[in-house]
């Protein structure tokens, strides 16, 4: 079930970046989001509520490396009955640099029953530098790790918010946009699929949105290569919507369930 839950959240925030620029603060252009935005999911295995998590954005801007920066909170813990069992109680958090929307810090505080880890990772684009330091079991701070950065590199949450705001006006169905990153101590490389335009059914109510399918390495959690489908509002909050998952186990999926301080009106179908 913890590895479910882990999968899920990978889902919805593994969309970490590297942007081919040469300025060290590409500026970027952001129509997408602000301050005080909330978004809310829940999350299911067959028929039953396993899980819920949120994404929010502080009210307040934060000066870090000099730079201004959104800070952005993203929670997810199980619930009900499942949290006797797995007790998954993860929190990670982003500071965003409004501009160039890169990193300057990114942090995981993950709690998944008797498992605990904490994590800080620093970015130093001027240095083209990455630090990465936890703690160890005893609570003590282990030596840090360092990587060579490329240009613009982004963690997991900057990288979701990256891809908020790119045009995908352009796309035809079965394009495929790579997508390469940084997250837990390596650089990866990621394909997904456009799959076009549908309407997604939700407790919100009825969202235009934009479908596609990540094309999934040979792993023990999904089954198979196009085992998970995603669909983003197709406004310009692209605000996630819903995730089905086939998984060696069952069923799994993400929902939004409620929403607050969108930066523009969500796409509603009349």
């Amino acid at each position: 079930m913890k590895r479910l839950f882990f999968g899920i959240c990978i889902i919805i925030f593994s969309s970490a970046f590297i942007q081919d620029e040469g300025d060290t603060y590409q500026a970027v252009r952001n129509p997408s989001f602000a301050r005080g935005e909330e978004i809310h999911f829940k999350m299911t295995y067959g028929f039953f509520n396993v899980g819920k998590g949120s994404a929010k954005i502080h009210p307040d801007y934060f000066r870090v490396n000099g730079r201004d920066c959104f800070k952005v909170d993203v929670a997810g813990k199980t619930v009900g009955m499942v949290d006797w069992v797995a007790d998954v109680n993860d929190q990670w958090g982003a500071y965003i640099d409004t501009a160039a929307l890169v990193p300057h810090q990114f942090y995981r505080k993950i709690r998944e029953g008797r498992y605990k880890k904490d994590e800080w990772t620093t970015f130093d684009h001027v240095k083209k530098k990455i630090e990465v330091k936890s703690l160890n079991k005893q609570g003590q701070m282990k030596e840090p790790k360092f990587y060579d950065a490329p240009p613009s590199v982004r963690d997991m949450i900057g990288g979701f918010l990256y891809l908020r705001v790119m045009d995908f006006s352009k796309l035809k169905v079965n394009d495929t946009v790579l997508i390469t990153g940084f997250f837990e101590d390596e650089f990866y490389k990621f394909r997904i699929v456009y799959k076009g335009k549908d309407n997604v059914k939700l407790k919100v109510g009825k969202v235009r949105a934009l479908k596609f399918v990540p094309v999934m390495p040979k792993n023990k959690l999904f089954d198979g290569e196009n085992s998970i489908t995603a669909w983003f509002s197709d406004d310009k909050n692209r605000i996630p919507l819903k995730i089905d998952a086939e998984m060696f186990i069952g069923s799994a999926g993400v929902e939004l369930t409620s929403y607050k301080n969108l930066k523009n009106p969500l796409n509603l179908v009349k």
